[in-house]
């Protein structure tokens, strides 16, 4: 096999490779906004004011931390997969937003950015084989 063929014998290892190591750098930056109670959430859910939402910004936070701590968690271990990817994709979207609005220049928003088109090309993709979506929910086979 050359670098060059076109065969991708190893896709669903680096789609695992790819959950687990993202997975754990979301989930280590989750904890510590989910373990930081109502007043970590309340400054975190202020990026809301970013796309007009000026309502419940404890809410909105903890659901962000929720979806970075325990989103992490699911990424990795491929369980509700594009769940877990589409709250992550809006989280990220979120605070994209939320810096390019305050005007903070690119190195403010790019991580943000690059994680939103991170989680919408795995939400594409989806989680592969070595996954327990795979074992828990395995895809029919069609019948033609």
């Amino acid at each position: 096999m050359t670098l060059f063929e076109n065969r991708y014998r190893t896709h669903d290892l680096g789609l695992l490779l790819l959950r687990i190591g993202i997975g754990v750098m979301f989930t280590i930056h989750g904890y510590p906004k989910l373990m930081g109670g109502p007043e970590e959430w309340t400054q975190v859910g202020g990026a809301m004011k970013s796309v007009g939402i000026h309502f419940a910004p404890t809410f909105w936070g903890l659901m962000a931390a929720i979806a970075e701590a325990v989103g992490g968690q699911l990424l990795a271990l491929g369980l509700f997969f594009r769940l877990a990817c589409g709250l992550l994709l809006i989280t990220m979207l979120i605070a994209a937003l939320m810096h390019l609005s305050a005007g903070d220049g690119f190195n403010a928003y790019s991580h943000a950015l690059e994680s939103t088109i991170l989680f919408l090309s795995l939400l594409l993709i989806g989680p592969g084989r070595l996954s327990l979506d795979q074992v828990l929910f395995p895809a029919r086979r069609r019948l033609y």
